[in-house]
């Protein structure tokens, strides 16, 4: 039996939208939210109007939900009118309030356990978002998003949550009608631009080619506007592999081996001509190097552009 008052508190907007979206689900179903559901930004809604909807009663279902977010001010403005409905809420009407923060000390918080039910949202960790977004695939689109998917997402999208869910629902839409979401849609529809784009720098790189390995790295910024917020992920996401294959080929493993264990799908031949010619403590360096850059950019420390260049610059020099 669902509970006649929701409060969804957390910081995130868009971790307290996806919850509040999941309700909806359990809630209503789709047909039903034509006639059965208000949804509104709280700046744009009246007590009155939240009221009157709560208490219509329902057409074409058996409830009727009234969603308001961003409520911590309407609340604050419509205190007195709430603890009333609180201590009698309408039989058919399910109000959720979506809000950042919720003060346990009020009337309505201590009222609330008795009518409904708090939600509280804690901020996903950097470990957690790749599971989180696997529940946010299924949850949302009734699609299973395998790990290593979610995993490359993080890598290359980066920690946003938003931006996370929005990439999810891209690839939903170029997956079709596919119940699965694998690797290779990721690469094909996110990274594989970004991706290839490191791997043509470290290329250059490894070759001594400094001027080629900045000109490439160049085409990447001037080519892809999210560049800057996602070159560090893919040439980290490379590098990885690299020192990975590397540790495995130093242990006597084949090439062949190695590719379907670290799912290589592109350019084998050229990875390995890469991971042949560097040894594991100079890609070691390079990924403490792109740490210490992920670091700097992520604190206002370095502008990734400016930082990726100098760092291949460098390296270019030391790679015989």
């Amino acid at each position: 039996m669902a509970e006649s008052i929701y409060v969804i508190a957390g910081k995130d907007e868009s971790l307290v939208s996806a919850r509040c979206q999941e309700l909806l689900g359990r809630l209503l179903e789709p047909q039903q939210r034509m006639t059965a559901l208000l949804s509104v930004n709280a700046d744009e809604v009246s007590i009155s109007d939240v009221l009157d909807e709560l208490r219509t009663a329902p057409f074409l279902a058996d409830k009727r939900v009234v969603m308001v977010k961003g409520a911590d001010d309407f609340i604050s403005k419509h205190r007195p009118i709430l603890e009333k409905y609180f201590e009698k809420p309408a039989p058919t009407g399910i109000l959720v309030l979506a809000v950042s923060s919720w003060d346990s000390r009020t009337r309505l918080s201590k009222r609330l356990p008795e009518v409904g039910k708090l939600i509280e949202i804690e901020p996903v960790k950097l470990w957690e978002l790749a599971g989180h977004l696997t529940q946010y695939a299924a949850g949302k689109h009734k699609v299973k998003l395998n790990r290593d998917a979610a995993e490359l997402l993080v890598e290359l999208i980066g920690e946003e949550p938003a931006q996370l869910y929005n990439e999810v629902d891209k690839l939903i839409l170029f997956a079709r009608d596919e119940k699965v979401i694998r690797l290779e849609h990721v690469v094909s529809l996110t990274g594989h631009n970004r991706v290839y784009g490191a791997f043509e720098v470290i290329d250059a790189m490894i070759g001594g080619n400094a001027g080629e390995a900045v000109k490439r790295l160049r085409n990447m910024f001037e080519e892809d506007r999210d560049a800057e917020y996602t070159v560090v992920g893919a040439f980290a996401f490379h590098v990885r592999r690299m020192f990975n294959a590397r540790k495995l080929l130093d242990k006597g493993t084949n090439p062949a081996v190695i590719a379907k264990q670290l799912r290589i799908f592109f350019n084998k031949d050229q990875f390995f001509a890469q991971v042949q010619r560097v040894s594991l403590a100079q890609v070691a360096t390079f990924l403490e190097e792109l740490a210490a850059i992920d670091y700097a950019t992520k604190t206002g420390q370095a502008q990734a552009p400016v930082a990726i260049e100098q760092l291949v610059l460098q390296l270019a020099g030391s790679v015989k």
